[in-house]
């Protein structure tokens, strides 16, 4: 599948919402396109390069599809774009177009059935209610009762303010439950700094 790519300073995860600006003739293109063709984008995380002027030389082999959810004209003449994080992604190959759009081949990666939370979790899920109380985050809308391990783990790892490789890591990891026991871990090392 050829995926057009949005490298950014941030890691999207499915059933995660970003709110986006947009300005760049290359990405307002993009858009135009998803629209008409119903179809999403691709988040990656710069590692080399800005979010504006030439393409990034370098970003994460791994990514997640952004689906248009709204848009609208903001009032400083920007379009203003709100994205669901669906699904996850390896980037196989990548061609920089003439207007410095990025396009990939990608490989969808297989999502594993979620599994019920249990007591266990219920410290990471007071976690992620404390999280939802945040300004910034109840402005997303991401306020639905999280039903698994999977959203649970993914939300926690989109909020909490880790670091880019981090998270990157996180979006890898394809056990639930060793990404809520990484998740715990770095937890633990945020408190100890």
């Amino acid at each position: 599948m050829r995926l057009p790519l949005f490298p950014l300073d941030t890691v999207l995860f499915p059933g995660c919402i970003l709110d986006l600006q947009l300005f760049e003739a290359r990405y307002l293109d993009m858009i135009s396109r998803c629209l008409k063709a119903d179809h999403g984008f691709g988040v990656v995380r710069i590692l080399q390069g800005l979010e504006v002027g030439p393409a990034a030389t370098a970003f994460a082999g791994i990514g997640c599809e952004a689906v248009i959810r709204d848009w609208q004209q903001q009032p400083n003449g920007l379009l203003g774009i709100r994205v669901d994080g669906q699904r996850r992604f390896d980037i196989e190959r990548t061609e920089v177009q003439a207007d410095q759009l990025i396009v990939a081949d990608v490989r969808w990666r297989p999502e594993p059935d979620d599994a019920p939370l249990d007591d266990g979790h219920a410290d990471l899920v007071m976690l992620l209610e404390a999280l939802r109380q945040h300004p910034m985050v109840r402005s997303l809308g991401m306020n639905d009762a999280v039903g698994g391990r999977r959203a649970l783990a993914d939300q926690l790892a989109y909020l909490l303010p880790f670091q880019p490789e981090h998270k990157i890591e996180l979006l890898q990891l394809e056990d639930v439950d060793l990404r809520l026991q990484r998740i715990q871990t770095l937890l633990e090392r945020l408190q100890g700094d």
